[in-house]
């Protein structure tokens, strides 16, 4: 298997909302996969190009994976993007290939002058891409999170990330409380 890692085309916004529904109904139910792959189409149409970044993972035609990246706005005007959502088909999972693609986009993401990156999710898993949790009194959270541990965060430019007072700001397809 070689899989190519690069941003998405607009014409994979189909393919790319049939992965996150189908990826996790498999993992997480019918109700669950429906909203990622909600939540994931809307951001990809919605937000501006400036605050979006998306990558797929291709196996050769197949689409294996997708991320999407949107900008979040911490009150010292950081450079900042969460992650969300993350989907890898479910026969390429447990293979690497979510992992690699999330250290593809993070080059990327680096390499254009990203500071600081986030991610609301499994620390365990992120925790193999460089995320670590972090308290909302090093950075606020956009919205009130129902799992707290599950903040995580990574610094592009240093090893540790400086708190920034205030509130942090994010895209309006992720400024959803029911999704936090």
């Amino acid at each position: 298997m070689i899989v190519e890692f690069k941003q998405y085309d607009a014409a994979q916004l189909q393919e790319i909302k049939t992965l996150f529904q189908n990826t996790f109904t498999d993992s997480e139910g019918e109700a669950e996969g429906k909203m990622v792959s909600e939540l994931a189409y809307e951001a990809l149409t919605t937000t501006d190009s400036q605050d979006l970044y998306g990558f797929v993972a291709m196996d050769g035609e197949t689409l294996a994976g997708s991320i999407v990246f949107t900008r979040l706005m911490p009150a010292n005007g950081a450079k900042a993007f969460l992650l969300s959502p993350v989907a890898v088909a479910t026969s390429y999972q447990k293979q690497g290939v979510g992992s690699a693609l999330i250290n593809a986009a993070l080059d990327v993401l680096k390499s254009e002058g990203v500071e600081l990156v986030f991610t609301y999710g499994d620390p365990n898993y992120y925790g193999r891409v460089g995320f670590k949790q972090i308290s909302e009194d090093v950075v606020k959270a956009p919205c009130k999170l129902s799992f707290p541990e599950g903040w995580l965060g990574q610094s592009l430019v240093s090893k540790e990330i400086e708190a920034i007072a205030g509130e942090t700001g994010c895209v309006a397809a992720m400024n959803k409380p029911e999704i936090w």
